[in-house]
């Protein structure tokens, strides 16, 4: 199958209409670039849900804080291609900055609630930024299935909420983390990692192991599970920047002196280096990142 790459709003708007006009279903991927197995995973698991799948690859400038790293963002464009060539998509929409935010645009996009904490609390705007793309990228397409991955579980409940609310014709599908053999996440990130950064970050997904054997065994004390955490993350030298237990759906954080359900939201967000990792686990739904007695 030859990839079609498209870069302007006009002519990804008529490929994925031809799409639709021959009676195949749309699939489609939002990313921002810098392509890895698992975005590869998400294309997949799209043709598995459609018969086109459509990646868009943009490095989205409003969803970054002026001191973030959106100019050291990895730009691999023709990786990126080959990537979405041999994961099976069929169309690529590479847009430029003024194609996507036409010269004194002035309209973004507000999901209030779910973006009050979590990232939301420490990366001001972000989410706004995130919807408002994600939004024009919805109306540009136009009806189809788009796939998440959960590793960016805030993001995912934003988006699915957006969705909802705004009456878009897009269904959401959820993706499962994708991870290193050794439990890592996944991310565009983790090549700013040096070996040693890398091995201290094992300790992100060590930490959800724990918690969820602790979870498992019957512990619903969130401060007890929240201290567990992240004393794991600061013996490996790690700067957390949060470690929150929250409902899954409204990701409002639970009190410290209330005991959670059977179902709890934990997600991490820390430093290791410069480079800031995230990662979390639904406790009571999710298999550990790494599985009870595995040695990493």
């Amino acid at each position: 199958m030859t990839l079609r790459v498209c870069e302007t709003v006009g002519e990804f708007r008529e490929a994925c209409d031809a799409v639709r006009a021959r009676g195949a279903r749309l699939g489609l991927v939002p990313t921002m670039g810098a392509l890895h197995t698992g975005h590869a995973a998400l294309i997949r698991a799209a043709r598995r849900h459609t018969d086109a799948v459509a990646v868009t690859i943009f490095v989205n400038p409003t969803q970054f804080g002026p001191n973030e790293d959106l100019a050291r963002y990895p730009r691999t464009l023709q990786a990126d291609l080959q990537c979405c060539s041999d994961a099976g998509a069929e169309l690529v929409f590479t847009p430029g900055v003024d194609e996507m935010y036409p010269k004194n645009e002035r309209t973004r996009v507000t999901v209030s609630g779910l973006t009050a904490h979590l990232c939301g609390a420490s990366r001001p705007g972000h989410f706004d930024g995130v919807s408002t793309i994600v939004t024009k990228l919805f109306a540009v397409a136009g009806p189809c299935t788009a796939v998440f991955g959960r590793k960016d579980y805030q993001q995912l409940k934003v988006i699915e909420r957006m969705t909802r609310d705004l009456l878009l014709p897009v269904r959401i599908v959820p993706h499962a983390t994708v991870r290193e053999a050794d439990g890592l996440a996944l991310s565009s990130r983790n090549r700013y990692l040096s070996p040693e950064e890398r091995e201290r970050a094992l300790s992100i997904p060590r930490a959800l192991s724990d918690a969820a054997a602790r979870f498992s065994a019957g512990e619903r004390r969130p401060a007890a599970l929240v201290s567990l955490v992240s004393e794991r993350l600061q013996q490996a030298a790690l700067r957390v920047d949060y470690v929150t237990l929250a409902d899954p759906e409204e990701l409002t954080p639970f009190a410290e002196i209330s005991d959670v359900g059977n179902r709890a939201l934990l997600a991490i967000a820390a430093s290791c280096g410069t480079t800031r990792l995230i990662d979390n686990i639904v406790l009571g739904e999710d298999t550990p990142p790494i599985a009870a007695g595995v040695a990493v």
